[in-house]
């Protein structure tokens, strides 16, 4: 939107010369060499023979445009073409931005496109901890993003609840359940057993409904306690990501991968072409003829499968349902195991392109300037609910979207809790907030104003701030291209700063003119709608008031 105009007329000019090329246009790392600049004329100089310099003289001498919207074009180094916009470019953005209304900044450039985002997908056998905040938030914002450049988007949950981890969940509950029957010297498993003090909830929860009744040790008494187990788990993981603002589509079990017979049929599929073979006992699949460094182990001598079997199976079933994008959010510790599932996927014939992989760094908290376990007084395990409880749900979604997922995240505990213009949250909402008060403030002095008629746009403080507005689809669309956040996260921080400059070097409801007052509110507005609809993108509220 931004460059639009500007990008009509350099592409006129270039017809004009009988040239043909991709006009890019960027705004300056400095504002003192304009509001737009190309390097069209570098990129043609070298085809021409001739120096970008006089390629750049040849298209300025060809451009035809209105002086009240470019009010100047000047030359710069050895070639560069920079242009300042005037009064009437700034008039037109506005009213683009204005036309859009409550949905500006959303677009459908990919409509009836459809994305499946995997988040989360952590087993059932305890809460979720600090530490899972950074894959939900991510994931959630990337689905919030796709859904607003138009696909239609699955959020889907995968999760094993079969395996070695649930029967060591399973004996954990049955140890603490006998121990509270009276048998403190019931043992319990100290290097597999999972502690902490919900494994006691659920173990009371059990005699709450069995009494003593599954004090015997059989497979069906461990099943039960498995079973509670899980439901106990997942009703914990769904109430904390509610608390968060997230829901999923599809909850999809590992296990239905052995009972379909999912498991057995890859196994096959790839022996059939040569890329399995037995080794010690154990099944491996021959990576290294995939162009990988060595083969791996997918089914050990116990017979029991390594994790890239399942996986392996889950992503051809992921490529079999027809989704345009499949976006898969892990850790970056999963980064040579998915390499591993894309090249076994590869060879079984299908087209793994759609899969696109965010792999994020590791989070590490931080307290008065030193890194910082997250621990309870008595010990027990502190999990991402008590980060909520302690700094607020807006506050958790931001922070750990706020850095780009490949780089290291520090989440500065004493900046999360500042409840100021410093915590970079409360800056964004305090923003949508004082432009809340401003309309309130007008409705107690009876100021009435409509959105429509000619906007008088005449400070340079209102031209930064429109101009800041009118990348924000850009801003929604790179992000979702990239899977990146952190992207609009940035931006928002831009736009609430040229916001409070607009604010303090512009009377709006003190304006001199009617005019002048109903341009500041519709600004004001507009303001508003991106910032409300960024906060969503980001899963954080926009308040009315602070």
């Amino acid at each position: 939107m931004l460059f639009d105009y500007v990008r009509t007329v350099l592409g006129t000019a270039l017809e004009r010369l009988g040239l043909n090329a991709d006009v890019t246009v960027e705004l300056p790392r400095h504002a003192s060499h304009g509001d737009a600049a190309t390097t069209v004329a570098l990129q043609l100089a070298r085809t021409l023979g001739k120096s970008p310099r006089s390629v750049a003289q040849d298209i300025v001498a060809a451009m035809d445009y209105d002086p009240a919207r470019i009010s100047s074009v000047e030359i710069a180094g050895p070639g560069f073409i920079n242009l300042r916009f005037g009064p009437a470019y700034y008039a037109d953005l506005f009213e683009r931005i204005r036309a859009q209304g409550e949905r500006f900044g959303y677009t459908e450039r990919y409509a009836r496109k459809r994305a499946n985002v995997e988040y989360v997908s952590a087993n059932p056998t305890g809460p979720l901890h600090p530490g899972h905040g950074r894959n939900i938030a991510l994931g959630d914002s990337i689905a919030r993003l796709l859904e607003a450049v138009g696909y239609r988007v699955t959020r889907e949950y995968y999760f094993n609840n079969a395996g070695r981890q649930m029967q060591n969940l399973a004996r954990s509950i049955y140890a603490r359940y006998r121990q509270l029957l009276g048998e403190p010297d019931y043992p319990f498993d100290e290097d597999n057993g999972y502690r902490g003090e919900y494994i006691l909830d659920i173990a009371r929860e059990l005699i709450a409904e069995y009494g003593d009744s599954l004090r015997e040790e059989t497979d069906a008494n461990l099943a039960i306690c498995r079973t509670k187990g899980e439901q106990w788990c997942f009703a914990s993981i769904r109430s904390t990501l509610e608390r968060l603002g997230v829901r999923h589509d599809v909850y999809f079990n590992e296990h239905s991968l052995y009972t379909d017979g999912h498991i057995a049929r890859v196994v096959e599929d790839l022996r059939a072409r040569g890329l399995v073979y037995e080794h010690d006992g154990a099944t491996w699949i021959a990576t290294t003829k995939l162009g990988l460094e060595q083969d791996r182990v997918i089914i050990k001598s116990s017979g029991e499968p390594t994790y890239r079997l399942p996986d392996i199976a889950y992503h051809r079933i992921k490529l079999e349902r027809g989704d345009d994008l499949i976006v898969d959010v892990f850790g970056a510790d999963h980064i040579a195991t998915i390499q591993e599932v894309l090249a076994a996927v590869r060879a079984l014939g299908y087209d793994t392109s759609p899969i696109k992989v965010v792999l994020h760094q590791m989070v590490t908290f931080m307290k008065d300037g030193v890194p910082y376990k997250l621990s309870k007084r008595s010990g027990e395990q502190y999990t991402l609910d008590d980060l909520i409880d302690e700094v607020g749900p807006d506050v958790v979604r931001f922070f750990f979207v706020m850095r780009a997922a490949e780089t290291q995240l520090v989440f500065d505990l004493n900046l999360a809790r500042e409840q100021s213009e410093v915590n970079p949250v409360f800056y964004l909402q305090y923003a949508h907030a004082r432009i809340c008060s401003v309309f309130a403030n007008a409705r107690e002095h009876g100021i009435e104003w409509e959105n429509t008629g000619a906007m008088v746009l005449d400070h340079p403080a209102e031209h930064a701030l429109v101009k800041m507005l009118a990348q924000f689809p850009s801003t929604v669309e790179r992000a979702a291209e990239q899977l990146a956040p952190s992207i609009v996260a940035d931006f928002l921080h831009s736009v609430a700063e040229a916001f409070h400059t607009f604010y303090h070097e512009c009377r709006i409801l003190g304006a001199d003119r009617d005019d002048v007052r109903s341009t500041r509110l519709a600004l004001a507005a507009a303001t508003q709608t991106v910032l409300r609809n960024g906060l969503h993108l980001l899963g954080v509220r926009a308040p009315e008031r602070m």
